[in-house]
């Protein structure tokens, strides 16, 4: 008996990743995306799961760190998204960071060339037909214009929208070595990495408080009339940080700590600026926590104040552009389904999660959920107690009412945290491990972080029904 398709709407992070998941489980699956024919403003090349931001999947870390957990869980999920980043990673520290170009190319070879998967070049400009019984609309942060006000009409609800990042990303040979220095914070070794994978920018308390003020003081681009909404907290403007207080950037993306100057020990930085390895020739390094509305001719002018990158020629400047998501506590119901139309799933970005690893866990799930559902099976909810449980909870209702508006959502897109997971059961025991120095004050909270994870993973196991490791792949 041959089995209809399911269609998947966007061939980005969490549209690739639904197609895999619903062709490995033998369901034939046809994947729409509208590159080449219609660009966007972001995009540079046709290929799948495009990174247009930076090129960073967050922390590894399985146990202490909440992504590094969906990390873990993802890989027990047999996902394409993660096989292919440990396939193509580039050193950074306790990160997971991949070579943009040699991800998405191998995300688009191993769709290309799945027997159940037919890529379709083409723009969808509306919802998806009456015969299309089982969609995904995984459309990302530039869903086309026809699609969001289709969506909008047949939802009744205004879309929402919040900024996505673009952070400036330099030419390794344009910066100055003799005052930067290589080291990973607190020579911390990750994934593919040595314990020095990111490049310091060192600032005295003067250089600092001139870069501050110069970042209040430079010209911005205006956002034009549609781009009213707030900013996401998780990617501010730098210059928005820098209005919230002058303390704020050094205790955020240039916090000086765990950091050591190798060509001068005994001064100790008042501040750091960081740049990651953006590709796996190590010719590109872009700028962490960088992302700005600073003009082009700004960006260069500030920049290259900063020691170190008095040279600094750019491959790419910073930027932010519009992402439009529903409110999915809503609208959507725990199988990501739009609650007034059975079979039609929403995932990815548009659905509220923000982060690469999110969007792609978010279209793991409705991946298989459909496939699911197309072949008869029921398929349960992944348990609370997992990221990806812990996630979806988020997403489909786990938000709290407004104190001001009772009854009404004021839903924001969320990266996965421990905050969103449930509490320890009574009685669960939390041995601190014996950890030295710097570290003795966390001690209670990575143990009970490392029990959440543990946890997790083993319920993980028992939903997906393997016992095998969530290991990175070699």
């Amino acid at each position: 008996m041959s089995i209809k398709p399911v269609h998947v709407i966007g061939g980005g992070l969490a549209g690739s990743e639904a197609a895999w998941q619903i062709a490995e489980a033998g369901v034939p699956v046809i994947l729409h995306e509208m590159r080449p024919v219609r660009g966007t403003e972001v995009h540079k090349s046709d290929g799948l799961a495009e990174l247009v931001c930076s090129n960073s999947f967050r922390s590894d870390d399985a146990e202490t760190n909440a992504v590094g957990l969906l990390h873990a869980e993802m890989r027990l999920a047999r996902s394409l998204i993660m096989s292919s980043g440990d396939a193509n990673q580039v050193p950074a520290g306790g990160a997971l960071a991949v070579d943009r170009e040699a991800f998405s190319a191998a995300v688009t070879a191993r769709l290309e060339s799945h027997p159940l998967v037919s890529i379709t070049r083409e723009e969808v400009a509306g919802l998806p037909p009456a015969s299309w019984d089982q969609a995904i609309i995984a459309t990302g942060p530039l869903t086309a214009p026809s699609l969001a006000q289709a969506i909008a009409e047949a939802t009744g609800a205004e879309a929402l929208a919040f900024f996505d990042a673009i952070a400036p990303i330099v030419h390794f040979d344009t910066i100055d070595m003799n005052v930067a220095w290589f080291q990973s914070r607190y020579d911390k070794v990750g994934p593919g990495g040595t314990g020095k994978d990111y490049i310091n920018c060192p600032m005295d308390k003067a250089q600092y408080e001139a870069f501050i003020q110069a970042l209040i003081d430079g010209d911005k681009t205006a956002f034009r009339e549609f781009e009213g909404t707030p900013y996401f907290d998780g990617c501010l403007p730098i210059e928005i940080m820098a209005e919230r207080g002058p303390e704020t950037l050094r205790h955020g993306p240039m916090k000086p700590m765990g950091l050591t100057n190798a060509h001068n020990p005994s001064v100790k930085a008042y501040a750091v600026v960081q740049l990651r390895q953006d590709n796996a020739l190590g010719t590109l390094y872009n700028m962490v926590g960088f992302q700005t509305k600073l003009k082009y001719g700004e960006q260069v002018r500030i920049f290259r104040s900063i020691p170190g990158l008095e040279n600094a020629e750019f491959a790419r400047l910073g930027g932010l552009h519009r992402n439009t998501y529903i409110n999915s506590p809503q609208l959507l119901d725990g199988s990501l389904q739009l609650k007034g139309r059975a079979g039609l799933r929403f995932a990815g970005q548009i659905t509220g999660c923000e982060g690469y690893v999110e969007s792609a866990a978010i279209g793991l799930l409705a991946g298989r959920f459909a496939a699911a559902e197309r072949l008869g099976q029921a398929l349960p909810l992944p348990p609370a107690t997992t990221a990806f449980g812990a996630l979806l909870g988020h997403i489909t209702g786990g938000h709290l009412s407004s104190e001001d508006e009772p009854g009404k959502r004021s839903f924001q897109p969320m990266n996965i945290n421990f905050g969103l997971f449930p509490p320890l059961e009574p009685g669960t025991q939390i041995k601190p491990a014996d950890w030295e120095g710097r570290f003795r004050g966390k001690d209670k909270s990575q143990a009970k972080k490392k029990a959440v994870s543990a946890r997790a993973l083993a319920d993980c196991r028992a939903w997906i029904g393997t016992d095998r490791p969530a290991q990175a792949a070699e």
